[in-house]
């Protein structure tokens, strides 16, 4: 790196216009001669065109695709590219990286080049991936004419490796797929307003560049409608049975991929495929490289599908994180950026815990589960929730300055006739402690609660906590011993009449 450079500094800095290049320096040479760069302005930054001489641009088929393999692969050959410029984006980061326990990176020494400074390289197969999300949103607006809805979903949850593996695998079978007949969607399984409250996955599709307004969430189509005319068909990711919320449609469930082996599947679905222990994502990764390994090129999808196969396999140290795993991340590499498979790691987990910018009804949004059952001696259907957080009771009450009456209105707004707050949080002495707080619609029903947990006391030993400005239907409680809160979730579906699996 020249002098020059290595002195510059961000008062006095511009981007001069590119010149061209003598036969004595290189292109990158030049340019790191006569530019200087400033952290507060975005730069397109324009290479050399790059001669693409496969006539399949992006992998879009492999040469055993003959012109009779169908129109939909002949439309999609004429989207090649034969000539393009490759852009690289230069912003300042949003993220504050001095709170995340970043490893040490090379990048980091540099001198005039911040590691608040992000250099984005675009991603021809996010631009496809975007495109494809477009189209099959106006054909669901269209209604979806003359074909079949297939909904790609997963069987539960919205994490990071459920989202990442429904818009990917959706992709797929949209790109390989040689039949008109099918309109392929992926449908988020929450409703879009909640999506903020999941603050690691809205920061990873805003990272690599995904247009959400052209993603479906749950809340934005009718499956039940195309259900009723018996267009639709449903490809379950991650499990054998689709969501409690959706059993109506089971029946309409034509293909489980990624389900484990031994899990009881729908007798009537005959495309099954089994997960063999590693990441869903790991799978899907697989499926690309086996049919056009250049999809995975693309930095912003390969970041895609390597967020999902860290935060699945526990940043690979996971007992069950598998080889293939491991493989398949070295091949994702390209999309961890700077910082590797451990940075990206640990800002995702950043990203999980920060808590910062939500409200209260975010943060009870963030990791949410409900069940309905029957109360013994009433004729209403029972319904509760539970919400896990990962702050104190306390600080949670410091977030608002009426909590009972926003957790009354997240019950009224879900329907809810309990909600128990699990918490989760480290001390100042780094010891792990566990608290709940009860609501409940009514006293008598607080007191069923409480009676059920302490006959089960020796499962889930409740002590007391006191906070002022807790209704009457409102009880803080301490777990007094280390407890997964796998214990309190299968507690309250015992109180429902759900029966153990």
């Amino acid at each position: 790196m020249s002098e020059e450079l290595m002195e510059l500094s961000p008062e006095n800095s511009s981007v001069p216009g590119f010149k061209e290049e003598s036969s004595e320096h290189s292109p990158s040479e030049k340019w790191l001669k006569t530019s200087k760069i400033t952290p507060f302005i975005q730069l397109d930054i324009q290479a050399e065109l790059i001669e693409q001489t496969n006539s399949d641009h992006l992998g879009y088929g492999h040469s055993h695709h003959t012109p009779e393999a169908g129109e939909k692969h002949q439309a999609l050959k004429s989207h090649a590219i034969t000539n393009t410029e490759k852009t690289y984006t230069v912003t300042r980061r949003k993220e504050k990286l001095s709170s995340v326990l970043l490893p040490l990176s090379a990048a980091s020494y540099y001198s005039g080049v911040s590691p608040e400074m992000e250099i984005v390289e675009s991603c021809q197969t996010i631009e496809k991936l975007n495109e494809y999300l477009k189209a099959k949103k106006d054909d669901v607006n269209a209604g979806v004419p003359g074909k079949f809805l297939r909904a790609v979903m997963g069987s539960d949850g919205v994490d990071v490796g459920t989202v990442a593996s429904i818009i990917t695998y959706s992709f797929y079978l949209d790109v390989t797929s040689e039949s008109d007949q099918f309109c392929t969607v992926p449908i988020i399984n929450i409703n879009r307003a909640n999506l903020g409250s999941h603050v690691e996955l809205k920061w990873l599709l805003d990272s690599c560049h995904i247009d959400q307004s052209s993603l479906i969430f749950a809340d934005e189509i009718d499956l039940g409608y195309y259900d009723l005319f018996g267009s639709l068909k449903i490809v379950l990711l991650k499990g054998s049975k689709i969501n409690s919320k959706q059993e109506k449609l089971k029946h309409a469930v034509v293909e489980n991929f990624h389900c484990r082996k031994g899990e009881t599947i729908y007798p009537w679905v005959k495309t099954v495929i089994t997960g063999e222990e590693c990441s869903c994502c790991t799978a899907i990764a697989d499926k690309f490289v086996n049919y056009s390994p250049e999809i995975l090129a693309g930095k912003s999808f390969s970041k895609l599908l390597l967020a999902g196969i860290l935060l699945d396999t526990a940043n690979l140290r996971d007992p069950s994180c598998t080889s293939k795993d491991k493989y398949t991340a070295s091949l994702l590499i390209n999309g961890a950026g700077r910082y590797g498979c451990n940075g990206f790691y640990q800002l995702l987990k950043y990203k999980m815990h920060d808590l910062s910018s939500l409200q209260v009804a975010d943060i009870l949004w963030k990791d949410f589960k409900k069940w309905t059952g029957q109360e013994s001696g009433d004729s209403r259907s029972l319904q509760i929730g539970m919400s896990c957080v990962g702050l104190s009771i306390g600080q949670l009450l410091s977030r608002a300055e009426n909590l009972a009456q926003e957790i009354t209105s997240f019950q009224l707004y879900e329907k809810l006739r309990a909600l128990i707050v699990v918490s989760g949080y480290f001390t100042d002495e780094k010891n792990f402690k566990r608290e709940v707080l009860i609501c409940t619609e009514s006293t008598k029903l607080l007191e069923s609660l409480l009676f059920f947990f302490d006959f089960n006391a020796s499962r889930l030993p409740l002590k007391a906590l006191h906070f002022p400005g807790l209704k009457n239907e409102m009880k803080a409680y301490e777990i007094d011993k280390v407890t997964s809160r796998k214990i309190v979730e299968h507690l309250i579906q015992e109180f429902v009449g759900i029966p153990k699996p």
